[in-house]
Order: C-alpha cells, then sequence, then structure tokens
C-alpha cells in the first residue's frame, strides 16, 4: 500500500474540510459558461513555486493560473481588476484560496498582469469563458 507523504495527506484533509464550507458565489457544481462572480481576489507564487497543486501539477508562478475553492480544474476564467479595468485569462489548477473574504488566488505573472501585487488583494470580477471537465478531484 502506498501511504501519501504528510504534506499531501494535509493538502487532502484541507480540500476536504473547504468541501464541506458553507458555499458562496458559485457553489459547487452549479457552473456554466459565462457565469459571472465579484469579490476579492490575492496573488502567489515564490514561497510555492514547484510545489504541488491541487490537481497533481507543479505550480509556476509564471504559468498563467489561478486557485478556486470549486471551480472543476482546467476550467478557463477571465478576470478583471475592478480598480484598473485590466483583465487576463487563466486556469484553474489549484484550491484556495484560504481566506473567507477572496474568492481567487492568482499567479505572480497573472499578478504582475493585473497590477496587483502592491496592493496585494484587489476586488475583481471572474467569468468563467470555458467550463473544465467534471471529474472526481474536481468536485
Amino acid at each position: 500500500m502506498i501511504r501519501p507523504s504528510p504534506a499531501i495527506a494535509l493538502v487532502l484533509c484541507a480540500a476536504f474540510l473547504l468541501s464541506l464550507a458553507p458555499v458562496s458565489g458559485f457553489g459547487p457544481k452549479r457552473y456554466h459558461d459565462g457565469q459571472v462572480e465579484k469579490g476579492e481576489a490575492s496573488w502567489y507564487g515564490p514561497d510555492f513555486d514547484g510545489k504541488p497543486t491541487a490537481n497533481g501539477e507543479r505550480f509556476s508562478k509564471t504559468q498563467m493560473t489561478a486557485a478556486h475553492r470549486y471551480l472543476p480544474f482546467n476550467t478557463i476564467v477571465r478576470v478583471t481588476n475592478l480598480n484598473n479595468g485590466v483583465s487576463v485569462e487563466l486556469r484553474i489548477n489549484d484550491r484556495g484560496p484560504y481566506e473567507d473574504d477572496r474568492i481567487i488566488d492568482v499567479s505572480e505573472a497573472a499578478a504582475d498582469i493585473l497590477r496587483m501585487k502592491g496592493p496585494g488583494v484587489i476586488p475583481v470580477e471572474v467569468e468563467i469563458i470555458k467550463l473544465g471537465p467534471p471529474g472526481r478531484h474536481n468536485a
């Protein structure tokens, strides 16, 4: 029997606990292309570079990716900075953010384009461009 490392076990436990949390915004399994959510975004990068994401990929701060609590992996979203109107399309490959008042965490590369690294947290609109495929790791 293969035993997961303690770090992977912790991530799996956190993902399970998040799945039990009250749903706001999108909510599980009620998605469609064109759906929009507004809220706060944050960014992550240097401390996570090279570490595994929730879908098993290695995180790269230079890629156009993001973490969302519920959207299926490989969903493409357009994130718009509501302070300056700048938008970027990102692929969901991780789970998060882990702050209640935030709806999405974007990679450092996306944060550069959105011009949000200074403030760290900004108001955004997240629009689903193309919903990712359903799967057992997406719930």
